[in-house]
């Protein structure tokens, strides 16, 4: 799809890659709508560009309505989704402290897993019955999963649980919307410079970059927004699970 005068919702876009990802969309002419569990954060960067801020938790039903309806009022149906929010919450599986809490798990799982497909099925829902564009296409939902699907590493459990579920997902939700037009792709990104990274000592940083095989540094998020560029441009993307992290594997801990 061509992306300039498209309506688009970002999930997590206060922040990290949701943000670089509005911002790179706004500046390719689409209509963002910006949400996120943090409001200021959402209408921060929703004034920086030019769209909407909208708080919304990925996880509730209510939420995720809400905020496809405030989106289609601002700016018209939504063509593009992109699935940013999640947590990155860490724990062994038994620690010195016993196993861990069933609360922790669930809560990983039903942001990141479950409040994926939540805004997915929205998404699809408003796509399916919006007007047809080039080659009948209607819409592109693009979620976020990470290399830890496929390499978790020891204290990430929950994580890697919800983003292999991610994976999981993409091809059937494909295949059934392939029907109305609307494309599916998932993006699997490495170590990058998010808020949880960021957060580290520089050296620790410097060491994690230094980990990857090339280019040997962590990842922009500005990197991450071509690619979602490149997946709505990109008609016959679809179905696929893409990794984005130069190459890297991750060693158990």
């Amino acid at each position: 799809m061509q992306i300039n005068g498209l309506a688009a919702l970002v999930t997590g876009g206060g922040s990290g890659l949701g943000a670089a990802t509005a911002q790179h969309l706004a500046s390719l002419g689409a209509r963002v709508a910006v949400a996120d569990i943090n409001k200021a954060a959402a209408e921060a960067m929703a004034t920086k560009i030019g769209g909407i801020g909208i708080a919304c938790d990925v996880s509730d039903a209510a939420s995720g309505q809400a905020a496809f309806a405030a989106a289609h009022k601002a700016h018209g149906p939504v063509r593009i989704l992109v699935n940013c929010a999640g947590v990155g919450t860490a724990g062994r599986i038994v620690s010195r402290d016993g196993p861990l809490a069933l609360e922790a798990f669930e809560r990983v799982i039903r942001i990141n897993l479950i409040g994926s497909f939540n805004m997915l099925r929205l998404a699809a829902a408003e796509m399916s019955a919006a007007d047809p564009l080039e080659e009948n296409e209607r819409g592109v939902i693009i979620n976020t999963a990470s290399i830890a699907a496929y390499e978790g590493q020891i204290g990430q459990p929950a994580y890697a649980a919800s983003k292999g579920g991610v994976v999981g997902m993409t091809l059937p939700a494909a295949r059934e919307l392939a029907r109305a037009g609307v494309r599916v792709v998932t993006i699997a990104p490495g170590l990058f410079h998010t808020p949880m990274v960021e957060g580290l000592p520089q050296e620790v940083q410097d060491s994690l970059g230094a980990g990857i095989p090339y280019p040997p540094r962590l990842g922009r998020p500005s990197e991450y927004a071509a690619l979602v560029e490149h997946i709505v441009s990109n008609r016959f993307l679809n179905g696929e699970v893409i990794r984005l992290d130069g190459a890297l594997r991750m060693p158990p801990r």
